[in-house]
């Protein structure tokens, strides 16, 4: 057999000399100097080769034989990770737990057995050919959040690569104290294997704020920054390297002068970090005492933990996408419960907001049959609510968990992606009939039933929020998709990013109708997009109405102490003078100047 071969190593052009500051993703925060290690794991050359019929038995056991290793390393590496920071390791645990489903009879087993047979290709390329078109239909998905788990499966699939060719992987146990790590790419495995007694940081070409190693780097603590073009070519081994995970920038070859100022920015960060730490345990109330309530945005039951130690007031937004995750079939009611449960227990008492489904029928497919044909653009398509309402087999499923795991503790049902007032409605006429089952069958639930509140995040229904207002419980504004909806932006399309702006006073104004909306009408009104945890945006969401905010556990600290710094007064009067202009640039010089220590 041909057997795959290392790929050689690119040809690497000279680097230039002298200090080169180069910008990238702020993915975990915190400022490392140290000594540049150019980690290079060697990609793997797959070639296809075609099998004659009575190989394909051969091939396939031989598949088998290299998922049985892929697993006795998962085995090893989750060991390894319980040995870590609480934090990372459940956040590895959780990462160890997908590549286990994906490795035990999942569609990508089936899938690359499936190849073998009916393609008549050799193990490595069928892995390779199947692992190529899961991650790209993750990769595709709308959510940021799910299509960075395209990457969880090329990992696999690497694994599986290395596991048939008994190629090596290049660990960090032998680099000196106070390494920092650039490359091209970092898995989270990768980042798993990073000792922070040795390693100070990391940066990479590739990766993002969602993604798995982002999240790793966080829970370690390890200050890391990912999309940094040009890195590796850019760098030589044993480079001076600053590497700047709060403002996504690594400085290569630093000067003395630029050293200098690192270091006083680095005992700085440390000092605010512990600063920070106490503010966790403090009271969330301006200056004029009024209370602000922090909650959590949660992708799944391993960050509950993370949001009590946080200091968050309860769960803002708990994304049930996780239950759907990495499988072929659609979890059933008890599972969902279960799932649901242990974030509700978690919480001891302090109120969980659960979004009912917000993905597309094109990504349940698999599991949903072939009545869902992909939509040409997937954010105006069959998604969220309108596929809760389209499948209300599935909607009552979910509603039925959430109300079972309502009797631990307090509970909301959010609806994404509300556009009409129907829709409302509907979903409202549909829990009233699983409360009705739930109650024949004597199974403990809710009590009184949970409120049922609208995700604001379509223009329509900012603009219809008073009709809104009367058929809703409450509302939580989602101002990624709101920001995006109103400017026609594709935030993952490099070349209108840049055009992103939640500070255009069309983003403006719609929030500030809706929350004026919600206090008409006398319902509870929050905001959960990503402005929630900048404090740059804290005083003009306060000055505009806005008292409870939801963001990742990691950010409520360092709002918390934007809140206890604002005078509610001066942030309402702000916000009026803000809403006046017209201009974004105008909008953003006078917020900053408000931010600006006095």
């Amino acid at each position: 057999m041909n057997q795959p071969r290392q790929r050689a190593t690119r040809p690497r052009a000279q680097p230039p000399a002298g200090e080169l500051a180069l910008e990238g993703i702020a993915a975990s925060p915190g400022i490392a100097i140290g000594h540049a290690h150019l980690h290079v794991p060697g990609e793997i050359q797959v070639a296809e080769r075609q099998l004659r019929a009575v190989e394909v038995a051969p091939e396939v056991e031989r598949f088998r034989a290299a998922v049985a290793r892929a697993l006795q390393q998962v085995a090893r590496l989750r060991a390894k990770g319980s040995r870590l920071p609480a934090a990372a390791a459940e956040e590895i645990g959780f990462l160890l737990d997908a590549h286990v489903q994906m490795l035990s009879g999942s569609r990508l087993v089936r899938g690359v057995e499936a190849r073998i047979a009916d393609g008549l290709v050799n193990a490595e390329a069928a892995v390779q050919q199947e692992t190529s078109a899961i991650a790209r239909s993750f990769a595709a998905m709308d959510d940021a959040y799910l299509a960075a788990r395209a990457q969880d499966v090329r990992d696999v699939g690497e694994r599986l690569l290395r596991c048939l060719t008994r190629a090596r992987l290049r660990a960090f146990s032998d680099l000196p104290e106070g390494t920092v790590v650039l490359a091209a790419d970092v898995t989270p495995a990768d980042t798993a294997l990073m000792d922070p007694g040795r390693v100070a940081a990391f940066a990479c070409e590739a990766g993002g704020m969602e993604g798995h190693t982002a999240i790793v780097a966080r829970s370690l603590g390890l200050p890391a920054v990912l999309g940094v073009a040009g890195l590796v070519d850019a760098a030589s081994p044993g480079d001076r390297v600053v590497v700047d995970g709060s403002a996504g920038r690594v400085v290569l070859r630093p000067t003395a002068a630029t050293l200098a100022g690192y270091e006083r920015r680095r005992m700085e960060f440390r000092r605010g970090e512990r600063q920070l730490r106490r503010i966790a345990r403090l009271p969330a109330v301006t200056r004029d005492g009024v209370a602000i309530g922090l909650q959590a945005n949660l992708e799944s039951p391993r960050d509950a933990e993370a949001a009590r130690l946080h200091g968050a007031d309860g769960v803002g937004l708990l994304r049930s996408e996780f239950m759907f995750m990495n499988r072929d079939d659609v979890p059933g009611e008890d599972e969902q419960y279960e799932a649901l449960a242990r974030v509700v227990r978690a919480l001891e008492g302090r109120p969980a907001t659960i979004r009912t489904l917000d993905v597309g029928g094109e990504k349940l497919a698999s599991a949903l049959g072939p009545r869902f044909a992909p939509g040409p653009n997937p954010a105006l398509s069959l998604r969220a609510i309108r596929l809760g309402l389209r499948e209300p087999g599935l909607l009552e499923t979910q509603l039925s968990a959430i109300l079972r795991a309502g009797a631990h503790g307090p509970v909301r049902i959010l609806l994404p992606m509300i556009s009409h007032l129907h829709e409302v409605q509907e979903v409202r006429a549909i829990l009233g009939r699983v409360q009705r089952r739930l109650l024949r069958r004597g199974v403990a639930m809710a009590d009184p039933a949970p409120p049922l509140g609208a995700m604001i995040e379509v223009p329509a229904a900012a603009l219809a929020a008073d009709g809104l207002a009367r058929a809703c419980d409450f509302f939580a504004i989602g101002t990624n998709d709101l920001t995006m909806y109103a400017l026609a932006i594709d935030r993952a399309d490099e070349q209108v990013a840049h055009l992103y702006n939640p500070l255009h006073p069309a983003v403006l104004r719609l929030i500030q109708f809706t929350t004026e909306a919600a206090l008409r009408n006398r319902i509870p009104v929050s905001l959960c997009g990503e402005i929630a945890g900048d404090p740059r945006y804290t005083a003009l969401l306060l000055g505009l109405g806005i008292r409870d905010l939801s963001m990742a556990p990691l950010k409520i600290p360092r709002v918390k102490g934007r809140v206890r710094a604002i005078d509610l007064a001066a942030a309402a009067e702000a916000a009026r003078a803000i809403m006046a202009q017209h201009d974004p640039v105008r909008i953003a010089s006078m917020l900053d100047a408000f931010n600006a220590p006095a």
